[in-house]
């Protein structure tokens, strides 16, 4: 996958992304279907500068979703049909029904611009549909289990992060945020990071990169983990089994070790286990994230996480 420009749109090569997917998998995990339908969508987005061919100076909620629905299904790689199209707020909630799964999609009036999820900004503006960065649903208690920590065990914030390497928007949070997040308050010993895995079922390479990392982990301790993670996002074009070797030994653990602990199949359902975790937490797509257990969702803006943490600090 390649990226127009930082921050913007990733494009997604459809055929193979539509070849991945199975019906089984799509009821299991309804933001598959919903990725599904949105990568179509921002293909055109990309493609058009931000249009999605609509009507200037503004279109009906009816001009919008019709047209929505006719470039899906004009990709001829499944079909989806309208389940509703109203105004809410200064967008348009658009649902349509795609491989038996109903996905919302917000378009902005004037029929520009698409938009994943809807993030207040003023604390006087509750959450608008599905979008929304701190959950309201109050805390949850999150089971750590044996998961790779970075920081202090005892720090008084804990974040657990639920990511998929191959996922373009969590290799903007690595680069991006965590950084910010580690400098400021992971090395003075007020957040510690726990890291989950949540592999999509559309990226190829997504299990086999958390299966490394914990091969890495099992042989070498969270501090190889940690080291390995840092190589899957700082290269997500090479996830492949040569480079998971070569970097093992860049890691330090033992290349036949670390094979022979890939060939094992024991890190697979581990891999499996935390994504319904993250499913039961409320976790729909990566990044997500629980700060003392409450969600964030997205790669959102340092400033986002800062707050965050400040609250529960306080």
């Amino acid at each position: 996958m390649a990226s127009k420009d930082k921050g913007d749109f990733v494009e997604i090569p459809i055929g193979k992304f539509f070849s991945k997917f199975k019906t089984g998998s799509l009821r299991e995990n309804p933001w598959i279907a919903a990725s599904a339908v949105l990568a179509i969508v921002l293909l055109v987005v990309l493609f058009t500068g931000g249009s999605l061919q609509l009507s200037p100076g503004g279109v009906s909620a009816d001009e919008a979703a019709a047209n929505l629905i006719a470039f899906i299904n004009g990709q001829g790689r499944g079909e989806a049909t309208l389940v509703s199209s109203e105004r809410e707020g200064e967008f348009y909630n658009i649902v349509v029904s795609f491989e038996g799964e109903q996905v919302p999609v917000y378009v902005s009036l004037s029929g520009d611009y698409l938009i994943t999820d809807l993030v207040p900004i003023s604390d006087d503006i509750g959450p608008v549909g599905s979008g929304r960065v701190v959950d309201t649903g109050g805390v949850q208690q999150v089971e750590l289990g044996n998961a790779p920590v970075k920081g202090d065990a005892s720090a008084p914030v804990t974040i657990v992060e639920f990511s998929d390497y191959e996922c373009p928007f969590c290799g903007k949070f690595y680069s991006e945020t965590l950084p910010q997040i580690e400098e400021n308050y992971i090395k003075t010993g007020k957040v510690k990071l726990v890291f989950k895995d949540f592999p999509l079922g559309f990226h190829a390479n997504a299990e086999g990169a958390a299966v490394a990392a914990r091969c890495a982990g099992a042989l070498g301790g969270d501090e190889d983990y940690y080291e390995m993670h840092d190589l899957l996002f700082e290269n997500q074009q090479g996830l492949n089994r040569a480079n998971y070797v070569k970097w093992a030994g860049q890691v330090g653990v033992s290349q036949v070790n670390f094979e022979k602990c890939l060939d094992s199949g024991e890190h697979e359902s581990k891999v499996q286990a935390d994504l319904l975790q993250g499913q039961s937490l409320g976790v729909t797509g990566t990044p997500g994230f629980l700060i003392n257990g409450k969600l964030v969702s997205g790669a959102q803006p340092y400033s986002v996480f800062e707050q965050a943490i400040e609250a529960e600090l306080a």
